[in-house]
């Protein structure tokens, strides 16, 4: 890891080191389920041919998402997930990388259909 590379966290709020779970441990693993469901209803909602069905279980992802997304907020705020910065040259390089493949795309103009 580049020693320049910038942590993005709050301070960490101490818990105790035991074999039981502890409040960060819950709600890590409300967090992997809650990101693991959310991907879950996302296939479904692809798929899906019931219209009635459809909007069900989209209230229901969208329901669960924003639980997964106050969740994530709790870890942050707690110091207990940590995001490194992003190094302003690696944004650069990979959105001209991601640029170049918008020539790709059908249609061209990056997959826009309204021309």
């Amino acid at each position: 890891m580049n020693q320049n590379q910038q942590k993005v966290q709050n301070p960490e709020t101490q818990i105790p080191k035991t074999p039981q779970m502890n409040d960060r441990d819950f709600t890590s693993d409300l967090l992997t389920m809650e990101k693991y469901m959310t991907d879950s209803y996302s296939t479904f909602l692809n798929e899906a041919s019931h219209q009635a069905l459809y909007q069900d279980v989209l209230n229901i992802f969208t329901d669960t998402q924003n639980e997964q997304r106050n969740l994530y907020n709790l870890m942050f705020q707690k110091g207990w997930y940590k995001l490194e910065a992003a190094e302003p040259q690696k944004l650069q390089q990979s959105h001209q990388q991601f640029q170049g493949y918008s020539s790709q795309f059908p249609y061209g103009n990056g997959g826009n259909t309204l021309q």
